[in-house]
């Protein structure tokens, strides 16, 4: 089982948590229809800085699952983007972000997500994308990383980045590809009635 571990904070963009949430748990089900005595191939919950909810961009409220203190092992790790002023403030959360992310097989952000992955160090001399209108402030504020537009994804093998809000979905179906199959995610995409977006950037393609 894929364990795949979202991390949620205040003013994070519902859809950057919801949609790979979505995508993630319709991908287990769907597996599931085909194999019903199989176990789940994906694991998915949510890591807060505490166990307290938090109050999502626009007051939708999310409860975390786990906090950073006691978050179970991580195989993919996703950092939604939304107001990430203060996150980029939270030394533990940059540290997290930091450790995480070499433990885990894939470290994944959505939107302005980037700008936390950024942060942490793990985007320096990568390849890497974010919200179109926040394109050149994350060039700005970090000028080792080689920030791209007109793409719904970057791939840089364990570094995945997304464009923004519902760009997400299009990259989680992308990480479905890559660790299940593409019928998998083509299957998902179909549940989801979601017209399947794979304009990318193939950086660094993992070996298969």
């Amino acid at each position: 089982m894929t364990t795949v571990g979202i991390y949620i904070f205040d003013d994070a963009e519902v859809l950057d948590v919801a949609g790979p949430y979505e995508v993630f748990t319709t991908a287990s089900r769907m597996h599931e229809r085909d194999n019903p005595a199989a176990d789940p191939l994906f694991s998915v919950f949510m890591v807060g800085r505490a166990r307290s909810p938090v109050r999502a961009r626009a007051g939708l409220i999310f409860t975390p699952d786990h906090q950073l203190s006691d978050a179970p092992p991580i195989d993919v790790l996703i950092i939604p983007g939304g107001v990430v002023a203060a996150e980029l403030e939270r030394a533990d959360v940059i540290d997290w972000i930091a450790r995480s992310a070499p433990k885990a097989r894939i470290t994944a952000s959505v939107c302005t997500g980037a700008f936390l992955l950024a942060k942490a160090g793990l985007l320096d001399g990568k390849t890497a994308t974010t919200h179109w209108e926040d394109i050149d402030d994350l060039q700005r504020s970090f000028p080792s990383v080689k920030v791209v537009g007109d793409v719904r994804w970057v791939d840089e093998g364990s570094i995945v980045t997304s464009g923004g809000i519902s760009a997400g979905i299009d990259m989680s179906l992308h990480l479905v590809e890559r660790l299940e199959t593409s019928e998998l995610a083509r299957r998902t995409a179909r549940q989801m009635d979601f017209d399947w977006c794979r304009a990318s950037v193939m950086v660094n393609p993992p070996r298969q």
